[in-house]
């Protein structure tokens, strides 16, 4: 079927990209560029350079391509930066979102795959792992813009029939990630870590999240496509790791030799964060199949072969 993915030259989008075309799929992007790279667009699928805020330009993509099904990744996504720039995060993540859904509305969509977060929109969890009934607290504007666009994507499929599929990831990681984007700890320490560089911690390393390797999580949304309609799914490991852990880690990937450097924790972070993949079993079948390790060296053999 043909498949419209949003901020899909992005880091996790291109992976997806990736996996709708290996699973047949007709796919074009819709990618501002602003983050994503062309370089990282699959060559068998059709890039369209414009914003999702933008809702002339993408009325006219959508009427021209008619996608079956919208695959919705595209997204600010910096917890630390939303905390400074509110104002820009709901415009983008929520009537950027909303502009998607009206044009969804207009042009035949049936279906969404929606991004969401599982890393922050339950904020500082009450129990762990955290499954999908979890209470939806989050702390950072992020968060909340992500969430809030939940609830519409309810409304749509009540009044309009558009179906969806919310997927609330786990701190995601993998090769093509930004290190230095918006997001993505690994990729930061791994850029940091080949180069030399001082690594540095933010508060004490003993911080909790929850790592899903990207290849993983292309897999579920390619599932999404069929199945779990109208529901919401976390997409995670249901394992905490913390920080100083995965720095370890990524020590013996890299061959570093340095120690980490500790400054101040950031405002608006979680302390402990990990989630469940109970429900991601029983409605799609998935399940994560890529071990840290084994996805720490995969990403690093990937910024090996940049450098």
């Amino acid at each position: 079927m043909k498949i419209m993915v949003t901020g899909g030259a992005g880091f996790i989008g291109s992976h997806v990209v990736d996996a709708y075309i290996d699973a047949g799929h007709d796919v074009f992007v819709v990618d501002d560029l602003s983050t994503g790279k062309r370089g990282n667009v699959n060559p068998q699928a059709r890039l369209y350079a414009i914003d999702i805020t933008d809702d002339a330009e993408l009325n006219e993509i959508m009427s021209r391509e008619r996608p079956e099904v919208v695959s919705h990744q595209a997204a600010k996504a910096n917890v630390r930066e939303s905390m400074v720039k509110p104002r820009l995060y709901a415009q983008v993540n929520v009537i950027g979102s909303l502009n998607l859904l009206e044009a969804a509305r207009r042009h035949g969509v049936r279906k969404m795959v929606y991004a969401s977060t599982g890393g922050a929109v339950y904020g500082e969890p009450r129990y762990l792992p955290a499954d999908e009934e979890h209470p939806t607290d989050p702390l950072d504007p992020y968060g909340a813009s992500k969430h809030h666009v939940e609830h519409y994507l309810f409304i749509y499929r009540k009044h309009f029939g558009i179906d969806y599929t919310i997927l609330r990831y786990a701190n995601v990681y993998g090769p093509r990630q930004d290190p230095l984007g918006e997001a993505g700890v690994v990729a930061i320490w791994t850029n940091q870590m080949l180069n030399g560089e001082a690594a540095v911690v933010y508060g004490s390393g003993e911080q909790e999240r929850d790592f899903v390797y990207v290849g993983d999580l292309a897999r579920a949304n390619v599932l999404a496509v069929d199945q779990g309609d109208g529901e919401i799914i976390n997409l995670g490991s249901g394992i905490g790791t913390t920080i100083n852990q995965v720095f370890e880690q990524l020590k013996v990937s890299t061959g570093y030799t340095g120690d980490a450097v500790y400054e101040d924790a950031k405002q608006g972070e979680v302390f402990r964060i990990y989630i469940t993949n109970d429900r991601a079993k029983a409605v799609l079948g998935w399940e994560p199949t890529v071990s840290l390790q084994k996805g720490l060296d995969l990403t690093v053999a990937h910024f090996r072969k940049q450098m």
